[in-house]
Parts: structure tokens; C-alpha cells; sequence
């Protein structure tokens, strides 16, 4: 029984002073010890068999370490050739397997949001090339959108579909992409990314012909694992040029999905050279009306004009549905061009350097931030 002022009536006429007085009503300091329920992640075994915290600082320091050895290595190599315009399909995995709950609170839940991350870097630093998703639950493979340059379509469809079932074929969705991706022009760059959660494959045939033709076709096929390796995917990593790894938890496989938003270097068997015809249409009138090639639909202002045979599209950079011109604009081109020759790593110097009078400016020149004071 309770009278209001904090104490309570137990059952021998005894009175109880509240347990949350004075605690505000928050945890106790030994909930708070074991409030991570993933705390075991946070240690180490050392040199002497001993369990240790992990010292963060070592490493972030290591990642940008590795970071900056990255960037330095491609502003010196001497010009290394790059697919600018890359036909990609995300493959997902939605198995069984993308249920399980070692990333919190499921695999399948951070796998969506960080492929979201990824769709937005990709269209940022590749203007000029397409995406594609396909999703293998139940051992079949079902594409979610197709080839295409509009982030907003890829990640509306991707959030609609969000359901685990059943097992993986990784021979069914190589099949599927493969289908795709063989009537690409020869100068577009053909690639396949493999987010795989099960510890298997269910196939009805025989996955090792279809790598190989794969590889036939120049598609170059790199998986990331949220389990364990496995033989199959490393082999079709090491066939097709690709890249595999497995990630540890999830700010490592975030870094790993974004390592291929950037274009990687041309593998020299498959780079030809070839000459594109592009064209720069120009923005239709606010107050025009014109039937949209995209959609066939009326639509009234905006838009852009094909310089060609004058269809009207909706955004850009995109493929004219009449004339099958390459539709796009100045941007797009500058931030696909700055890929061949990146920007020299920038040196770094102690605070204590800038603090001096008259040696260094204290805000960078392009956006006026403050190099003191980072973030403000």
C-alpha cells in the first residue's frame, strides 16, 4: 500500500522507504556495468594470456593511418585507369541466415540501412553510373529494381521488401545478374557486390560454370561475409578480380561497403577504350508542358530537354528513352573526372603549429572552417 510520501505498507504493518528515492529514478551502478550486453566485445587477450580492455584510440588511430596510405597511394600512382561509368548490382542476402541477431538488433535490419549509406555514396561519387538490387530468400533470387541512376527508387524499393526466409542460391542470383549485365556496352563496367549472410549455398546446378561465366563476361564479383569465410565465395572473388572479406561487427562492415562506393582500378584484360557521346540538355521552362519520356505522363515545368530529338526527361544523369542518348550535366562529368587524379593527401600538423602568429591560416580556405576548432 502506498501513502504518498514515499513509503509503502508491507504486509506485517511495517512501513518501506521507496527503493527509487533519491536514485531518480534511473539504474543502479551495477546495471550500469552490465548495461552492454555485448561487453565481451571490448576486450582483448594480450601478449601474456590476460583479458584487457581494447584501447580505442590505437584503433582509430590505425584506420586513419590506413586511411591516409590509401589516399596517398592513389595520388602518386601514375595514372591508373578507372571504370567512371560502372553498372553495379547489390546482391542481399535474405536468407534465414540475415534473421540472426549478432548485429543488433538483426542482421537483415543493419544490412538495409548501411545498403541505404551506400546507394547515397555510390550516386554521389559516381554520377554517371547505374545500380541495381537483388534480393535471394528461399532460394530463389527476385530483382528489386533495375539498372538505374535514382537513389530515392533504389531505397523505396529496397525498404518494401525487408523479409527473411528460407536459404541462399548464389548460383541463382549470379544467373540473374549475369543476364543483366552481359548487354552492357563494352565501355561500361560491369560489377556485382554480394552482401552474404548464410554459411551456404542451395543450388540447382553447378555454381563453378556459372563463375566461369562470369568471369567470360567481365563481371567483376566482390562479396562481403557477415558470418564466416567461405570457400565458394572467396573462389569467385579470386576468378573475377574481386575483393572478399568478412566484417567483425558493424562500424567494420559499414567500412567495408563503403570501400566500393569509389571506382576501383580497371582490371587491364577488361578496360577498353572507347569514345562516348554524351549530351548537356538544357532545363525546360517553368510554365512549358510536355509529356515525360520517363514516365509518359504530362507534366507541367522543369524537366530537361533532350538536345537531340527534343524528349523531355525528368532527371539527370539518365539514358533518353527515344534517341538513347547519354543525358548530363557539367557537375556530373567534374565529379566522375576528379576519380584520375585525386587530391593530394594533405600534411599533418600539430595544433600547436597553427597557433603560431602568422604562419599558417586558421580556417580552411574553401569552406571557412576552423582548423583549431573542428566542427565549429
Amino acid at each position: 500500500m502506498n501513502n504518498g510520501d514515499g513509503k509503502r505498507w508491507n504486509g506485517g504493518g511495517e512501513e518501506d522507504e521507496d527503493e527509487d528515492e533519491g536514485s531518480g529514478g534511473g539504474p543502479d551502478g551495477w546495471q550500469i556495468t552490465y548495461a552492454d550486453e555485448r561487453s565481451w566485445e571490448s576486450l582483448q587477450e594480450d601478449e601474456s594470456g590476460l583479458l584487457r580492455p581494447i584501447d580505442n584510440k590505437i584503433l582509430y588511430h590505425a584506420q586513419y593511418r590506413r586511411r591516409i596510405r590509401s589516399l596517398s597511394s592513389q595520388a602518386t600512382a601514375a595514372r591508373i585507369q578507372k571504370g567512371l561509368i560502372r553498372y553495379l548490382f547489390v546482391i542481399i542476402d535474405l536468407s534465414r541466415a540475415a534473421s540472426e541477431t549478432d548485429f543488433r538488433p538483426s542482421r537483415m535490419v543493419v544490412v538495409a540501412k548501411l545498403v541505404e549509406a551506400f546507394i547515397r555514396e555510390f550516386f554521389d561519387q559516381n554520377p554517371l553510373s547505374q545500380l541495381g538490387l537483388v534480393s535471394v530468400k528461399d532460394g530463389v533470387a527476385q530483382c528489386l529494381t533495375e539498372l538505374g541512376g535514382s537513389p530515392e527508387s533504389h531505397v523505396k524499393a529496397l525498404m518494401g521488401k525487408l523479409e527473411c526466409s528460407g536459404e541462399s542460391s548464389l548460383q541463382n542470383a549470379l544467373d540473374l545478374v549475369h543476364g543483366y549485365l552481359k548487354q552492357i556496352p563494352s565501355y561500361g563496367h560491369r560489377e556485382v557486390l554480394v552482401l552474404y549472410s548464410a554459411l551456404s549455398t542451395c543450388d540447382p546446378g553447378d555454381i563453378m560454370e556459372t563463375i566461369q561465366k562470369c568471369k567470360k563476361s567481365k563481371i567483376r564479383c566482390s562479396v562481403i561475409g557477415l558470418s564466416a569465410e567461405l570457400f565458394i565465395c572467396k573462389h569467385l572473388c579470386q576468378e573475377t578480380g574481386g575483393l572478399y572479406s568478412v566484417a567483425l561487427d558493424e562500424p567494420h562492415l559499414k567500412e567495408l561497403i563503403l570501400e566500393h562506393a569509389p571506382p576501383p582500378p580497371a582490371i587491364a584484360e577488361f578496360a577498353i577504350s572507347n569514345l562516348l557521346k554524351m549530351g548537356f540538355p538544357q532545363r525546360a521552362a517553368e510554365s512549358s508542358i510536355a509529356i515525360c519520356s520517363c514516365h509518359k505522363e504530362a507534366k507541367v515545368g522543369g524537366g530537361y530537354t533532350c538536345p537531340r530529338c527534343k524528349a523531355r526527361v525528368c532527371e539527370l544523369p539518365t539514358e533518353c528513352r527515344v534517341c538513347g542518348l547519354t543525358l548530363i550535366s557539367s557537375p556530373h562529368l567534374a565529379r566522375s573526372y576528379h576519380h584520375l587524379f585525386p587530391v593530394v593527401p594533405f600534411d599533418e600538423v600539430p595544433l600547436s603549429f597553427l597557433n603560431d602568429a602568422n604562419r599558417l591560416p586558421r580556417s580552411c580556405f574553401g569552406c571557412q572552417q576552423s582548423l583549431l576548432n573542428p566542427g565549429k
